[in-house]
């Protein structure tokens, strides 16, 4: 049995609007559920193992992903239900922003990590916030917009659209920031004599984030043209494309932080340093290592100069 007619007529009771103008696929939607719920528990699991709070944004946008997908699960029972509309709408919506807030702190953790924190063009304690901000903004103009949307009327719909598209812009243009910021560190990493091993070590967490960031970037310009568009749209009519540009994309996203663990190994390395309050003046920061580096440019001076000032107290007071 084919799926119901769809009614958009402006006598269907809602003046024409209609959730979907397809109906939603039940096994597509079940298999992102249980995607999105098995590495969600991984990823939970490893929270707790390593204590890497700060991952906890991202693993919220994944349980949004999989009660959101589960949404569309309702909506192919009950097609007119506003619950399960409003349910998979925001849920699936909001969940890279909350994948965002984790990354952004990720950069500044890994600077600290690396004892290379005053290669970046941000101060690290200042990255985080900045960022983090422009993600809550975006957050909660998408929040704003899919509320409207699910008013279940074409005025609504029209106005959660606009005010939706508006907050995705604020994603793209920090992501654009971020992006940018991270590609600048990378680059000072790379060029800098004395952080030859750490360059090493960052390498696969700076290639994820770079990998990362770029699909949720794609997603983003990919529901920005959605909603830019009518709301009866190519884009809104086919099923497939919110699976291809947006459900298999986070997944992606879900699934590289499985196999690069964001918590534990180098990242002990930041609690360590934290717990010191050893985050303002590294290694490399210190004047006679500076010094050193300035003449010479090798690792061997700027460890010959921190020898001797460790060994100057010493002499004086023989």
């Amino acid at each position: 049995m084919g799926a119901p007619t769809i009614d958009t007529s402006v006598d269907n009771g809602r003046g024409g609007w209609v959730p979907y103008y397809y109906w939603p696929s039940l096994p597509a939607a079940a298999i992102f559920v249980a995607l999105f719920a098995i590495t969600g528990a991984i990823h939970t699991y490893r929270l707790f193992k390593y204590k890497g709070w700060y991952f906890v944004p991202f693993i919220i946008g994944v349980i949004f992903q999989a009660v959101g997908y589960a949404g569309r699960i309702g909506s192919h029972y009950d097609f007119n239900s506003l619950t399960f509309f409003i349910m998979q709408s925001l849920l699936i919506l909001l969940a890279p922003a909350l994948f965002a807030a984790s990354i952004y702190m990720t950069l500044s953790r890994l600077a600290i990590a690396l004892h290379a924190e005053n290669l970046l063009i941000i101060r690290a304690r200042w990255l985080t916030t900045f960022f983090v901000t422009g993600d809550v903004l975006s957050f909660l103009a998408q929040s704003a917009g899919g509320g409207m949307m699910a008013q279940g009327d074409p005025a609504g719909a029209d106005r959660g659209q606009k005010i939706i598209t508006g907050g995705l812009f604020i994603q793209i243009f920090f992501f654009g920031g971020f992006i940018i910021i991270a590609t600048i560190f990378h680059s000072r990493l790379n060029k800098s004599p004395s952080h030859v091993h750490e360059k090493i070590k960052g390498r696969k967490y700076l290639l994820t984030m770079y990998f990362a960031n770029g699909l949720i970037l794609v997603r983003s310009v990919f529901r920005v043209i959605e909603y830019v568009m009518p709301h009866d749209g190519v884009l809104m009519r086919n099923e497939a494309y919110l699976y291809i540009f947006d459900a298999l994309l986070m997944f992606l996203v879900v699934a590289v932080y499985l196999v690069v663990k964001p918590y534990g190994e180098i990242f002990d390395e930041w609690k360590r340093r934290k717990d010191l309050g050893d985050l303002e003046l590294t290694r490399r920061d210190r004047p006679q290592e500076r010094e050193a580096m300035t003449s010479s440019g090798d690792i061997e001076s700027a460890l010959s100069s921190r020898s001797f000032a460790e060994q100057k107290p010493h002499s004086s007071r023989r």
